[in-house]
């Protein structure tokens, strides 16, 4: 049995939607840098084109309209995911990476708090903070060198 043209052209149209279809779960990953917007207008105008003719065929016509109805959906989801995504809030398809919160470490600690107008003439300041910061770089240091015995 021969296909007609219309078989052949909603294969093709079959064809290009499963293609944008993966070009924009490629965009979605991270791995395409912008939509393809170029596909989604080729494929939007193959819609329209067979929208305006009409097919007699009652199983082309049925074959079309679910392709049409699955081409407008997907639009739907796609327009969804930008949106969330240019808003910066997770969306059907993106989410947002939730950051580890930085772990304190015990040597992660404020030691001596200081501000100064003139360094001059506030000397004693001055001295209190550079001696509290020798003794944390030797707090430091003897501390990795028990590490290092212990290893």
């Amino acid at each position: 049995m021969a296909r007609t043209n219309i078989d052949k052209d909603l294969q093709r149209l079959e064809a290009e939607l499963r293609q944008l279809e993966a070009e924009y779960n490629m965009y979605f990953s991270g791995r395409l840098p912008r939509p393809p917007w170029e596909t989604r207008s080729h494929v939007e105008a193959l819609v329209k084109q067979y929208d305006r003719a009409y097919i007699t065929n009652t199983g082309d016509r049925f074959r079309f309209s679910t392709l049409q109805y699955r081409f407008a959906t997907f639009i739907d989801l796609w327009d969804k995911g930008l949106r969330a995504r240019e808003e910066g809030r997770p969306g059907p398809l993106t989410h947002l990476r939730t950051k580890e919160p930085v772990k304190k470490r015990p040597e992660d600690r404020i030691l001596h708090v200081a501000s100064f107008r003139d360094p001059l003439r506030e000397i004693d300041k001055l001295t209190d903070l550079y001696e509290s910061l020798a003794e944390a770089r030797r707090e430091v240091s003897f501390t990795a060198r028990g590490l290092k015995g212990m290893k």
